[in-house]
């Protein structure tokens, strides 16, 4: 079985387009309640392709060789799963409730590829 990243991408427009910051907080809790639940069914669904549950991922500070800064960036999650193919590690977020019931953007998923010479 190949491993794979899938990222959580969160934007301001998608949260702009859900209208999520206009929701008042009653109504905000309940979907946020309801969207937890299904992540939680969708976890238990996929169980056996989940190889690390991942965390919520918080600010960003960039090393390179002009020093340490902080930026932004989409990223606001990951989880690792295992699957046969790119496709099917794929699939495995369709309609998933980031998107499907929070104002998420997106998955994005890339193979963990083996290091060189290994």
């Amino acid at each position: 079985m190949k491993r794979f990243l899938a990222i959580y991408i969160g934007t301001a427009g998608a949260l702009e387009k859900a209208k999520w910051n206009e929701l008042d907080e009653e109504k905000r809790k309940a979907i946020e309640a309801s969207g937890m639940k299904a992540w939680m069914e969708w976890g238990t669904a996929n169980s056996a392709a989940i190889v690390d549950r991942g965390t919520p991922l918080g600010k960003t500070k960039r090393a390179a060789s002009q020093g340490i800064t902080d930026i932004t960036n989409s990223m606001v999650g990951y989880v690792i799963v295992q699957a046969e193919s790119h496709e099917a590690a794929a699939r495995l977020f369709e309609n998933h409730p980031h998107f499907a019931i929070f104002p998420g953007d997106s998955v994005e998923i890339m193979e963990c590829l083996p290091l060189p010479g290994q």
